[in-house]
């Protein structure tokens, strides 16, 4: 199958909650998935994991709707590969010791090559 590459550029909730839903409907497909975020979206690979803090989560819960934490949890059980570019963490003022674990670093041209002939979606 063809490989799927998720570009995230946004730091909200929104954007990254459906970057992670694409993430885990495309990996229970069986295609590989490589999640690059970089400048603000690099807020979802953090350690810290503010997204999962956000408001919405709590709204999304009470819908009956997968949350951050939940489709986190299951992009990591179906091997999507999460990877913050390197340039962007410095752009935001971070550094990759502040990733959570499983998460690579490295840039837009390890991502490329993941993704090789796929397709790219920016959210």
């Amino acid at each position: 199958m063809n490989a799927l590459g998720l570009l995230l550029i946004s730091g909200g909730h929104e954007r990254a909650h459906y970057a992670l839903m694409l993430a885990a409907a495309a990996a229970s497909l069986g295609r590989p998935v490589t999640l690059f975020a970089t400048n603000a979206g690099c807020r979802l690979l953090l350690k810290s994991a503010p997204l999962e803090h956000d408001p919405r989560e709590a709204d999304l819960a009470r819908a009956g709707v997968a949350t951050i934490t939940t489709l986190m949890e299951a992009a990591r059980a179906l091997d999507v590969r999460c990877i913050a570019c390197e340039a962007g963490l410095k752009a935001e003022g971070l550094d990759g010791e502040e990733l959570a674990p499983g998460t690579e670093l490295a840039g837009i041209v390890t991502f490329l090559g993941a993704v090789g002939g796929g397709q790219v979606i920016s959210l």
